[in-house]
């Protein structure tokens, strides 16, 4: 399933960020997630991704696209 979303935060020295959907739901992402290699975007952005459950059974983002 993928969703629509905004890029909230983003941690370049972590790799690590949150996306918010249209719908309010927040979700952790890695930068190895993103698809097109560039490891970094910027907070704002908007993106597609899709959802998977990560190790811990929360809800994550992974297949980040910027749109």
């Amino acid at each position: 399933m993928t969703f629509d979303a905004v890029v909230v935060s983003f941690d370049a020295a972590r790799g690590d960020g949150t996306l918010r959907d249209d719908g309010g739901r927040e979700f952790y992402f890695h930068c190895v997630t993103i698809v097109d290699g560039s490891r970094t975007i910027d907070a704002g952005a908007r993106v597609r991704a899709r959802r998977r459950v990560g190790l811990r059974g929360h809800d994550e983002a992974t297949d980040v696209v910027k749109v």
